[in-house]
C-alpha cells in the first residue's frame, strides 16, 4: 500500500463564515496536525491562488460564491490540463439534483450537501485517495 503524504494541503472555498468554521473544525477533528488548510472566500480568489502557487491536494468548494461561482470555477479548472488533476469536492446547501448533475458534469469529484457528517467527510477523503488526511497510523515498532 502506498504511504500517504505526511501533510495534505486543502483549499476551502467558502464565503459563509459559519459554514467555513464548521468545515474547518470538522477537518481539524478528523486530522489534527495532518493537513494545511487555506481558506478563500470567493471563486476568483481561489482561481488566482490555484494559478499562482503550489497546487493543493484537494479543493472543497461551495457552489454559491461571489465574483466567480462554484460551477464557473469548476468549468475553468476542468479546461486546464494542470488544474484538472486536483480533486474538486462540492460542499453546498443545495440538494437539488440539477445542481448535483451540473457540478459533476463540470468536473466535481464528489458532491456533499451541508450539513455533512464526520463519516461523510471521512468516506469522501478515503474515496479520493487522501487516506493520510484521515487515518493516523501508529508508528511501526
Amino acid at each position: 500500500m502506498m504511504e500517504a503524504k505526511a501533510r495534505l494541503s486543502i483549499m476551502l472555498v467558502e464565503d459563509d463564515p459559519a459554514h467555513a468554521e464548521i468545515t474547518l473544525r470538522s477537518i481539524e477533528e478528523l486530522a489534527p496536525e495532518r493537513c494545511d488548510i487555506e481558506h478563500v472566500v470567493d471563486g476568483q480568489a481561489a482561481l488566482d491562488r490555484l494559478r499562482g502557487a503550489a497546487l493543493p491536494d484537494l479543493v472543497l468548494l461551495d457552489l454559491r460564491l461571489p465574483r466567480l461561482d462554484g460551477l464557473e470555477l469548476l468549468a475553468v479548472v476542468q479546461g486546464d490540463a494542470v488544474l484538472n488533476q486536483i480533486p474538486m469536492v462540492v460542499l453546498t446547501t443545495s440538494d437539488a439534483e440539477a445542481d448535483r448533475q451540473r457540478a459533476l458534469a463540470c468536473g466535481a469529484s464528489s458532491y456533499l450537501v451541508k450539513p455533512f457528517g464526520e463519516h461523510e467527510l471521512l468516506a469522501l477523503t478515503q474515496m479520493l485517495g487522501c487516506q493520510g488526511f484521515c487515518i493516523q497510523r501508529a508508528p511501526s515498532a
